[in-house]
């Protein structure tokens, strides 16, 4: 789930890109299904929002393949507010037939209004989650980023975690990932990173470059089984940050 900037000075329409990929990698794609939820939570405990009104199947290109993916343009109006504006995404669940079992991935990303601190912490009652303990969206270069894994609201100790760095542009108007890499792994473990959360769920990354970090908090949903197959509910937040000049 990708917009171009997480601060914004002022409210502006947003364009999103929301596609399912391997995001250091640039591909493949999978397609994806009509999503289950797309809404928004704005400041301060706002109401939530269903946003799939705004919805629009795209191909996405991607640098092995073509796949079902969206955008959507969410009007100026809906982020006029200063504060936060929580994004949440519940894909439907996608089959990964090389495994045989189902992957469903509940996204959030929170993009802030005027620097004004709003509800960017709060927990958003999703079967998953990952619970932000630094604000996503104010993070330098080189710094840490903290977070808590939930499974029904509880923390989750020593969940398997994943990050992977955004490599590429993102070309929203194009439906395309830009062909140029920012880095080259030196080797093919360095393109998806591990770690675990510790013993009361928290997770903790460094950010080392200024861009985009998904953190993916692997298998870690109640619900094991979808249409008599294994389902792995991921839990996903997208964090960005900026070099200091």
């Amino acid at each position: 789930m990708y917009v171009d900037e997480t601060a914004l000075p002022r409210a502006d329409n947003l364009e999103f890109a929301i596609v399912f990929t391997h995001p250091f990698s640039a591909g493949p794609t999978m397609n994806m299904g009509q999503p289950l939820v797309f809404s928004q939570v704005s400041a301060h405990g706002g109401e939530k929002i269903d946003l799939r009104k705004y919805l629009r199947p795209v191909q996405w290109q991607s640098r092995d393949n073509q796949a079902n993916a969206y955008r959507a343009s969410i009007p100026r109006e809906l982020v006029r507010s200063l504060g936060d504006h929580v994004f949440v995404l519940e894909p439907e669940p996608y089959l990964e037939t090389a495994e045989d079992v189902y992957i469903q991935q509940f996204t959030k990303l929170i993009v802030n209004v005027g620097g004004v601190p709003g509800n960017w912490s709060e927990p958003q009652g999703l079967p998953v989650e990952i619970q932000p303990l630094n604000k996503p969206y104010a993070n330098w270069t080189g710094g840490v980023f903290r977070a808590l894994v939930l499974a029904d609201g509880e923390p989750v100790p020593f969940a398997e975690i994943e990050i992977e760095y955004l490599n590429h542009a993102v070309d929203i108007k194009g439906n395309a990932f830009g062909q140029q890499d920012y880095v080259t792994a030196p080797q093919a473990s360095f393109k998806s990173l591990s770690t675990y959360s510790d013993a009361q769920g928290v997770v903790t990354i460094g950010l080392p470059r200024a861009g985009w970090w998904g953190i993916a908090a692997l298998n870690i949903g109640k619900t094991k089984t979808y249409k008599g197959k294994h389902i792995s509910q991921d839990a996903v937040l997208w964090v960005q940050a900026k070099d200091m000049k």
